[in-house]
């Protein structure tokens, strides 16, 4: 089962057909995904929101709280044993909730359910080990360290080499292009992976 989250970031753009993925909406997200998505559960503390969002929700959490809503909603989804989640709307207007989600996909990776943070113009996952990247032909794309030095072990099918190691506080694996369908890269190390999606 794979678990969508809506997020009250940027909005997202682009098609929503998710299929019988299960939906949650959070709190503000409802104003650009209402009547665009079939909406499972909406989450939150709604302080963001004017309305009684449908359906309503099943319990309001206090605004000053521990726990963000796009965290709120990523621990009942891994609660719900989903095998793959995708987060929209995480992008955009706050730059530390956007860190803040880049940590979402994280919490994701370490309780071994894949995770994607997809914005209007790139989507951004955490990898370890080896890295597939043939599904991306043509597109560029960049590597850094998350949470410590990244060895390059080995890489092929892209436009251009990398170094050994990549540490913390360089910007080495920005902006390199996926050039053959076999391209991949094998790291040791925890991986965040952004690829552009659509130049804008």
């Amino acid at each position: 089962m794979k678990g969508i989250i809506l997020l009250n970031g940027e909005p997202y753009e682009g098609d929503m057909d998710f299929g019988d993925s299960l939906v949650y909406c959070c709190d503000g997200a409802y104003n650009w995904a209402k009547g665009r998505v079939r909406i499972d559960k909406n989450i939150g503390d709604f302080d963001s929101l004017d309305c009684t969002p449908n359906p309503p929700p099943e319990e309001i959490y206090p605004s000053e709280k521990d726990f963000t809503d796009g965290e709120i909603a990523l621990n009942k989804m891994l609660n719900e044993g989903v095998e793959k989640i995708e987060i929209y709307g995480g992008g955009g207007r706050r730059d530390d909730h956007f860190l803040g989600n880049l940590q979402l996909i994280y919490r994701a990776h370490l309780a071994g359910v894949a995770c994607e943070l997809i914005t209007n113009y790139t989507a951004i996952t955490v990898e370890t080990g080896r890295i597939s990247l043939g599904g991306y032909m043509g597109k560029t794309f960049s590597v850094f360290p998350f949470g410590g030095k990244l060895h390059i072990m080995d890489f092929g099918g892209v436009k251009y080499s990398y170094p050994e190691y990549i540490s913390l506080g360089e910007c080495r694996g920005i902006s390199n292009v996926v050039e053959s369908p076999s391209a991949y890269l094998e790291v040791d190390g925890v991986a965040l992976l952004i690829v552009v999606r659509g130049e804008k």
